[in-house]
């Protein structure tokens, strides 16, 4: 398979992303006990405040200057997605693995594993995710993109 470009290597991840994110609220997260929109709107909340140094994702769009309906994460680069990727699959795995139960337990799950993330790309010497550039919706991406992935996944 070719190399994949910055921009395809981001439609990817934003992809991950998204399906990393609808299994961590279907399977771990109910099972803990997370159950409604809003209980998970709080949960998710909880990621980003660990890993974004305590801002939600209403503070997150107001530092990224996004508008309301604009999705935060269509609008991170490849290092952005790549540490939320990871805090969502920690939380999960752990919300598994140790069989969480009650949304105050899952959310402080969620919220450490954003903190250690943090706190690896800072021992890594890297840029903190609220410092890292806005960047253009990766949705501008998609119908080109498909295209030169599917090419590329045949070639």
């Amino acid at each position: 398979m070719a190399e994949l470009t910055e921009d395809e290597r981001r439609l990817l991840l934003r992809k991950r992303v998204t399906h990393q994110n609808s299994d961590l609220a279907s399977a771990a997260a109910r099972s803990a006990g997370v159950l409604t929109p809003q209980d998970f709107t709080i949960f998710q909340n909880h990621g980003y405040k660990g890993l974004y140094n305590g801002l939600t994702a209403e503070a997150i769009h107001k530092r990224k200057k996004l508008k309301k309906s604009q999705q935060i994460l269509d609008h991170m680069g490849n290092t952005e997605l790549a540490a939320n990727l990871f805090r969502s699959t920690q939380a999960e795995d752990k919300l598994r693995r140790e069989n969480i139960r009650g949304k105050t337990a899952a959310n402080e799950v969620h919220f450490q594993a954003g903190v250690i993330v943090r706190h690896a790309i800072s021992e890594m010497g890297g840029t903190m995710p609220e410092d890292l550039p806005t960047i253009e919706s990766v949705r501008k991406l998609e119908p080109a993109g498909k295209k030169l992935l599917k090419a590329k996944s045949q070639e």
